[in-house]
């Protein structure tokens, strides 16, 4: 495993202060996750047939089997400016690696003067609601404008909006959605860790009668950024009113960057989230005995040399159970070189993402 060369905003990253990290229980005994077999070829490039018109590629969002069909959500960089003029993306497979894009479920204004709250939308996550037997789709919505005074304003002030599929049961997951509001914000009730850009993740699983939430924030008031964290939240019911659990946050999964995490329950017990890490061949990924208190997170190696198409590994898109133990991990990852200072800036560029798979047995 090599370090990634760490994202320029992330050069000279500090450690969060012993105060910050969130107290729970010792350390449980946890799974290890190992790659099997690696994909040797994106599965989906801006070279696909249904990708005309998205102009930098795919980042983030979640694949989720029903049956054995495979339902893809992902952040889809349309156009300039890059990162926040985005559509959001539903694809679909039949075998897991031919996909078919079947529609765009919404798309960003792309406004870049800081007025527009959903100038730039990312991250869209499908959660099942049992109770109400409808799928939800859980993403972030930010202002835009170019940075000033030394402050990351590309997205900023992130609030996350819950959407209902308007066709009930598990195979209305396709949409249409219906936007139902807005379910954490940046605001008095935030945590001190969290800053300028506002709640850049949420991902909801149920524990008990109850759900929890990872969602994240960074500090971006300031370049360099020292860290980007997750913290708890928490819902008596999926549709909320969801509050912070602040005596558990940040959470101690990553002391300086982790971003974008999805929470699966596992068959034998116990939580497994994966999650952007800061290496760049790797993912990470973390346990948690009660879906509540997370251990120190791991990485894994999903890029191993000579065979690698991704130059830097991005996003894990969930946790695919295919049974016995086995597990398909969808990711996005550049395929060229990231030309950081023309993507910090908004400006274009030659590098675009695209997605990409391994399976990975759960030990």
């Amino acid at each position: 495993m090599r370090s990634r060369t760490c994202r320029p905003w992330l050069t000279w990253l500090i450690l969060a202060p012993a105060g910050l990290l969130g107290e729970g229980p010792p350390a449980a005994p946890e799974p290890v996750l190992r790659l099997v077999t690696q994909h040797e070829h994106p599965l989906i490039t801006v070279r696909h047939p249904d990708a005309a018109g998205i102009k930098y590629g795919f980042e983030g969002g979640r694949v989720v089997k029903i049956g054995s069909s495979y339902h893809l959500f992902t952040s889809e960089m349309a156009a300039d400016p890059i990162w926040v003029k985005m559509k959001f993306g539903y694809w679909r497979s039949g075998d897991g690696l031919r996909w078919t894009r079947v529609a765009t479920i919404f798309e960003s204004s792309g406004e870049f003067e800081g007025r527009d709250p959903r100038a730039a939308l990312w991250s869209p996550l499908p959660v099942f609601d049992d109770a109400a037997n409808r799928w939800n789709l859980f993403y972030v919505a930010y202002r835009s404008a170019p940075g000033t005074g030394g402050q990351f304003m590309l997205n900023h002030k992130g609030e996350i909006w819950r959407s209902v599929s308007e066709k009930p049961g598990r195979d209305g997951i396709g949409g249409p959605y219906k936007d139902v509001g807005v379910m954490m914000h940046p605001g008095p009730d935030s945590d001190p860790w969290e800053g300028l850009q506002g709640t850049d993740s949420f991902f909801p699983y149920r524990v008990g009668q109850r759900w929890y939430a990872l969602y994240g924030s960074a500090r971006t008031e300031t370049v360099p950024i020292s860290y980007w964290l997750v913290g708890m939240a928490s819902a008596p019911a999926l549709g909320g009113p969801w509050k912070r659990r602040s005596s558990l946050n940040p959470s101690k999964i990553e002391k300086t960057f982790i971003e974008n995490p999805i929470v699966e329950l596992l068959p034998q017990g116990g939580y497994l989230c994966v999650y952007d890490n800061n290496v760049a061949d790797a993912i990470g990924y973390a346990f948690s005995a009660d879906g509540i208190h997370w251990n120190p997170g791991k990485s894994l190696v999903i890029q191993p040399k000579p065979k690698t198409w991704a130059k830097d590994v991005r996003t894990p898109l969930g946790l695919v159970a295919e049974g016995g133990g086995e597990y398909s991990i969808y990711y996005t990852g550049f395929e060229q070189e990231p030309d950081w200072p023309a993507l910090l800036a908004a400006k274009p560029g030659k590098s675009s993402c695209a997605i990409g798979l391994v399976k990975v047995r759960l030990q």
